[in-house]
């Protein structure tokens, strides 16, 4: 168990906390969705009971290295001001320049400031001004930010699965770390569904490549008792089985690693559930998300999808037979929707998905949510709130699912 915050002395301390304030903006800058902002709200007010400085630490879109106005985070200080209700410094330009490094000085117990993107520092993430990677150059950032502060927050799950100066680098240059509450709540959730999960314990997993998911469903074959696969890459696993695709996205060249998955799962005694009737599509518009005039849309009898056709959703019947284990499951995870979900006509099957997760939840199960789309789903739904865990970190949530050591964590000290 890794420290938190509250195993950790932060009354009247400086303390530096790395968020994740990478947050949309549109053509004026102005925040669309303030959804990441809102989540580390809890931390901040408690920082602030403890009567502590705070210095928080983010990057936003990828500059690369370089200062580019349009991704400046100075849109981001006035919307947490508005959250908090509570004034937020900010300075421009340099987040470790003479002027931050003054205002970080200058701040006082019970204020809050914060930096310039982090990114714009080519350091951070781990290179030279020459873009070559550097870790002596990174651990000097490293070391030029811990010096702001005297003890380090993470609380931004989004990028712990980076080695990154600000998430793992600046841990061993403080007097002490630990885990935020945004942090402890995700590793709670991730950690007790992977290690200890009441069963029957199910996995939904979507997305267009099984090469996006292949260490996941390898990891997670060893600890569930089922695995929903829907989106493109069912294709990929039932063209494997030697069923007809049509034009459906498969990727061909991982059939015979499909064919080891199905395998494995049959020896672990893992319930391998594919679609079994699918939505179909003779054309798609992907770059405009929508279905061209003219195009033909209908339902598949069985799991036969026949030439110049490609699957576009799980079908009625599929969504039926996935309804049977996710009823009875009591650990739930979800990364992935079953379908093109982005086009509205497409999206049914991975909408009542999210429906049943939903239903299932408030029978007692827990759920866990990650990845855009999935969160997207089941905010589409309108069933978000009945989710035991919507998890904020894409990437991060699913290197979790994989198995992998996440840096940002690893580096945070353990519990005594």
């Amino acid at each position: 168990m890794k420290k938190t915050i509250k195993d950790i002395d932060v009354k009247d301390k400086k303390v530096l906390v790395r968020v994740d304030y990478n947050v949309p903006l549109d053509a004026k800058l102005n925040i669309t969705n303030d959804k990441r902002i809102a989540a580390t709200l809890p931390t901040i007010q408690y920082l602030l009971d403890q009567n502590a400085a705070i210095i928080l630490l983010s990057h936003l879109g990828r500059p690369k290295g370089k200062a580019v106005p349009e991704m400046s985070l100075k849109p981001v200080a006035p919307r947490l001001a508005e959250l908090l209700g509570k004034p937020v410094k900010f300075i421009e330009g340099d987040a470790i320049g003479e002027e931050a490094g003054k205002a970080a000085a200058d701040l006082k117990s019970g204020e809050i400031l914060l930096l310039e993107n982090l990114r714009f520092h080519p350091e951070e993430e781990g290179k030279n001004a020459a873009g070559e990677k550097d870790k002596d150059a990174m651990d000097a950032f490293a070391k030029e930010l811990a010096s702001l502060g005297e003890v380090f927050v993470q609380d931004a799950f989004g990028t712990v699965h980076r080695a990154h100066a600000s998430t793992a680098g600046i841990v061993k240059y403080v007097k002490d770390a630990a885990a935020g509450f945004l942090v402890e709540k995700e590793l709670k959730f991730l950690g007790a569904a992977l290690d200890n999960p009441v069963r029957p314990f199910i996995a939904i997993l979507g997305g267009a490549k099984v090469s996006d998911k292949i260490n996941v469903i390898e990891n997670l074959l060893g600890k569930v008792n089922a695995i929903i696969i829907g989106g493109a890459m069912a294709y990929t696993f039932l063209k494997a089985r030697g069923i007809s695709t049509g034009t459906s996205l498969v990727e061909d060249d991982k059939l015979d690693l499909a064919l080891e998955i199905l395998k494995k799962a049959e020896e672990k005694k893992v319930e391998f559930l594919l679609p079994v009737d699918h939505i179909i599509a003779n054309k798609v518009d992907f770059a405009g998300k929508a279905v061209p005039l003219g195009a033909v849309v209908k339902t598949t009898d069985g799991d036969i999808i026949e030439d110049g056709f490609m699957g576009v959703d799980a079908g009625p019947k599929s969504v039926a037979k996935f309804a049977e284990a996710v009823k009875t499951a009591k650990t739930i995870v979800w990364n992935g929707p079953l379908g093109i979900f982005e086009i509205e006509r497409f999206s049914k099957g991975t909408v009542e998905i999210a429906k049943l997760v939903a239903e299932a939840t408030d029978k007692g199960a827990v759920s866990v949510v990650g990845g855009g789309d999935s969160v997207s789903a089941v905010k589409k739904a309108g069933v978000d709130k009945r989710i035991s865990h919507i998890s904020t970190g894409g990437g991060a949530s699913l290197e979790f699912l994989e198995g992998k050591e996440l840096p940002g964590i690893a580096a945070l000290p353990d519990k005594e």
